[in-house]
């Protein structure tokens, strides 16, 4: 055992560096309907009233002008929404990442004792989390990684932009996977000790490039 600082490292058999399963990266494809998602996106801003009628500023606009900002609110909420909904993916292509690792450790008998035969999705396997932070793995510019892994354990498949409110577009979908992932990871059973990074590597490979 190995330890750094606050970390602690399992001490992997041999000198041999152990080459994981690609990491394939799937990512939302476009809308095949754009006019439904944009119509969904205008239900929310209609029904969460989210341009009031009663303001002052609403009062001295015209039907044009507010016309034009709910249509700007409603790309809004699609941006955002895309923007979870690639979070979504990232968090589903980490998890379907970690069952193929898991077979690839039953494999090599110098790895197959340093996880634990648990229910999936067991906790322990947050190591593997831990072990994509250490290869420097991005999901996108200022979106942690347990987020995406999160967004992934709240939602077994990718909601309908008409499932969510504007509320959790600009407001609780942070917080609420970065709970998600907490909640996750602190059922453990102590130790639950990371992976050398230096032991092991893996290729990331991005399914929507042709």
């Amino acid at each position: 055992m190995e330890i750094v600082g606050d970390r602690r490292f399992v001490e992997v058999p041999g000198s041999r560096t152990y080459e994981l399963p690609p990491l394939l990266v799937h990512s939302p494809g476009r809308p095949k309907r754009l006019d439904r998602v944009m119509n969904m996106a205008s239900d929310i801003v209609e029904s969460e009233e989210m341009i009031s009628t009663t303001s002052p500023a609403t009062a001295l606009a015209d039907e044009d002008e507010i016309g034009r900002r709910r249509m700007d609110l409603a790309l809004n909420l699609i941006d955002q929404y895309y923007a979870v909904a690639r979070q979504w993916e990232w968090g589903c292509s980490v998890l379907e990442w970690i069952r193929q690792c898991e077979m690839s450790f039953e494999s090599w008998p110098g790895l197959r004792t340093l996880l634990r035969n648990d229910v999936w999705p067991h906790a322990g396997r947050s190591s593997f989390v831990r072990l994509l932070a250490d290869k420097s793995v991005v999901v996108s510019p200022g979106v942690p990684l347990e987020r995406a892994v999160g967004l992934a354990l709240a939602y077994r498949e990718r909601p309908s932009i008409s499932r969510f409110s504007n509320q959790f577009f600009f407001y609780l979908h942070a917080r609420m996977a970065a709970t998600a992932y907490e909640a996750w990871a602190d059922l453990n059973t102590p130790p639950v000790n990371s992976l050398p990074p230096e032991r092991f590597s893996f290729q990331i490979i991005d399914m929507n490039v042709q």
